[in-house]
């Protein structure tokens, strides 16, 4: 009886055996009948008409609804660190998008714990966080956040850094020294990212320490569009550079302001965060001095900068920035009377409580959205309105 019942169990098997879905109007079985072999040795794999398979249940379903499937379906995903979620939604909002779902969260002990709420299998994804103060904890996140996208088969991982933090530790001015914007390089590159957007990097040479592809756009633009819009005659603009090392970068500003002539403040740095100027180069009397530079620190350089505008004879100083570090005691030197206006953007998040009167933050949100769809869609990043100033 065992026998009869294990070869009845064995003839419904057979019939219920998978089979491939109809090709050429023919299906290839799986070998039901005992194997038999022609003249040359090979095996004959017998061959039935569509009428004569028998397929299971879950292959002879309708087929799926693409549509369906893909109606929410763009294959680009945006996510947000905790360094600057605010500037992450404006981006979000600007590309009709909205921010995928991300669990980030810390242990007791400081450490790190990252798990996205989402499938991002084949996405393009990009990770918005800037490596502001505090620098190590908002890297460190970084790192932790590609990693779950790399483990969770992202196509592609593009690092959104407004500010990439350890830029100015780009090159050995003493002996025994660390090139930290190099090493931090590496750190995201071996994390699992495949492209790197930047924003306003401090030297045109850290492009070089990724061994991935870098889009580096400029904040500038959004500054400039903003003092086109006040009543400064162009006959009394001159712009001014706080260092040296920023002369390519006031040089690009200068020329996009109707070819305003440029100053130069010469400076002696003693050590990290102690600058002492010593010179001016350049005419600011009757002027309206625009200090431009990459990031504003402790506001030490900029404000012995705008100090000697004014004994220089300059009418008024604006000082424009992409990064608002903003360490102290940089709020009490900005706000001190040197400054008309102190023109920003919001790459960095400013705490309500460093706010005060000359302060203006300006959304790099539309620049970095606009260019994060160029990325996604293969197109170029030299659009007019955001057009790079030409110092890479």
């Amino acid at each position: 009886m065992a026998s009869l019942a294990f070869a009845a169990s064995l003839a419904a098997t057979n019939k219920l055996r998978c089979q491939v879905p109809p090709l050429n109007g023919v299906v290839r079985s799986n070998l039901v009948e005992p194997m038999k072999f022609k003249d040359n040795g090979k095996p004959w794999v017998p061959n039935l008409s569509c009428e004569q398979a028998t397929l299971p249940s879950f292959l002879t379903s309708s087929p799926l609804d693409r549509n369906a499937l893909n109606k929410n379906e763009t294959r680009l995903r945006i996510f947000s660190g905790t360094a600057n979620p605010a500037l992450s939604q404006e981006i979000a909002c600007y590309m009709g998008l909205e921010l995928g779902k991300i669990n980030i969260k810390r242990f007791a002990d400081g450490e790190i714990y990252v798990q996205l709420q989402e499938s991002v299998r084949g996405c393009d994804v990009y990770l918005v966080q800037p490596t502001c103060p505090p620098a190590n904890e908002n890297l460190m996140e970084l790192l932790v956040m590609i990693d779950a996208c790399r483990r969770a088969s992202a196509k592609n991982i593009t690092a959104v850094i407004p500010y990439f933090g350890y830029a100015r530790a780009d090159r050995k001015t003493q002996g025994r020294e660390s090139i930290a914007a190099k090493l931090v390089a590496n750190l995201i590159t071996e994390a699992g990212a495949d492209r790197v957007l930047a924003c306003d990097l401090h030297s045109g040479q850290s492009i070089g320490y990724f061994d991935i592809p870098v889009d580096h756009v400029h904040g500038q633009p959004v500054i400039l569009d903003y003092l086109a819009s006040k009543t400064i005659c162009s006959d009394d603009l001159v712009v001014v550079s706080p260092d040296v090392g920023g002369v390519a970068r006031a040089r690009a500003f200068a020329k996009k302001l109707s070819d305003a002539p440029l100053a130069i403040v010469d400076k002696r740095r003693h050590g990290h965060n102690v600058a002492e100027v010593m010179n001016l180069i350049g005419d600011v009397k009757g002027k309206v001095a625009v200090m431009v530079d990459d990031m504003i620190d402790t506001a030490g350089t900029i404000a012995k900068g705008a100090a000697l505008l004014h004994q220089e004879g300059a009418r008024e100083v604006y000082a424009c920035s992409t990064h608002a570090v903003f360490s102290p005691p940089a709020i009490e030197r900005l706000s001190s009377g040197l400054f008309q206006e102190v023109i920003i953007t919001n790459t960095i998040p400013v705490s309500e409580r460093n706010y005060f009167p000359q302060l203006t933050i300006l959304s790099v949100a539309n620049l970095l959205g606009e260019t994060i769809w160029r990325v996604h869609d293969d197109c170029s990043g030299g659009f007019e309105h955001f057009s790079s100033l030409g110092i890479d």
